[in-house]
């Protein structure tokens, strides 16, 4: 992608994104800035299904897809961008390939690995926004540490049986990170291979990432930062609280 900013100048994008541009709030400004942003999504399960249609569709410039798994037809209760066809494939690829054809005016690149320490230090200075959709507390970890380390915002996501949860991080040394947050209630180490996940759970979780991930990036709405939001989806109540700063976190400090 070009260091320059690019605008909308063709007609053709102009139609694609007519409907987002009709509305106050974003306008061609909050277009333009979807158009110059770079978003790096960490797993593509169910949350990352969810989450980059939107991200894709609605004009994001540059996706970075990573996830070192193979898709599993047991995944595709859920995962839907994925087919039976897809089975044995590497994820980010072919999640990739999905979200090119539904829009191939955006630049989209598939990391086929797992995250770690090393790969995500090298790509958060090339991203505004990191989304979290991993189900694995170490690599959660890992990326709230990269995020606090290059001052990148990071919007959380995860879903276990009926249950969803959703936070914003600024991760400019005004707030709590994602470290606060299991400190302060924990995190389950179960996955959905030992627990179980209701599909819409996971979906609804994801397109709220989306849906937060874009409201920044376009600098539209107020976005609820540090605000951590639980979804019951046998009751589809939401609750929200406040997450304190910890004094003693040992990655942002607290303080």
């Amino acid at each position: 992608m070009s260091n320059k900013f690019k605008q909308l100048d063709d007609l053709a994008q102009t139609r694609r994104y007519s409907r987002q541009i009709m509305l106050p709030a974003m306008d061609l400004t909050g277009q333009e800035r979807l158009l110059n942003s770079k978003v790096l999504v960490v797993g593509l399960g169910g949350l990352g299904c969810a989450a980059t249609p939107y991200l894709a569709s609605a004009g994001v410039g540059q996706l970075t897809l990573v996830d070192g798994d193979s898709i599993d037809l047991s995944n595709l209760q859920r995962q839907i961008l994925f087919t039976e066809a897809d089975i044995g494939q590497n994820k980010a690829d072919i999640a990739a390939r999905q979200l090119s054809a539904q829009n191939p005016t955006i630049q989209i690149n598939a990391i086929a690995q797992f995250a770690d320490a090393a790969l995500l230090a090298n790509l958060m200075d090339d991203h505004d926004l990191v989304l979290d959709c991993t189900d694995n507390l170490t690599v959660r970890q890992l990326i709230n540490q990269a995020c606090v380390s290059s001052k990148t915002a990071l919007v959380s996501g995860a879903a276990i049986r009926f249950e969803g949860q959703l936070c914003c991080f600024t991760n400019q040394g005004d707030g709590p990170c994602y470290q606060c947050l299991s400190t302060l209630f924990g995190e389950p180490q179960l996955s959905c291979l030992e627990a179980g996940i209701f599909a819409p759970v996971v979906g609804v979780i994801g397109v709220s990432q989306a849906l937060l991930a874009l409201n920044i990036l376009a600098g539209v709405g107020q976005v609820p930062w540090h605000q951590l939001q639980l979804l019951d989806g046998l009751t589809f109540d939401w609750r929200r609280f406040t997450l304190p700063r910890s004094a003693d976190c040992p990655v942002c400090g607290g303080g």
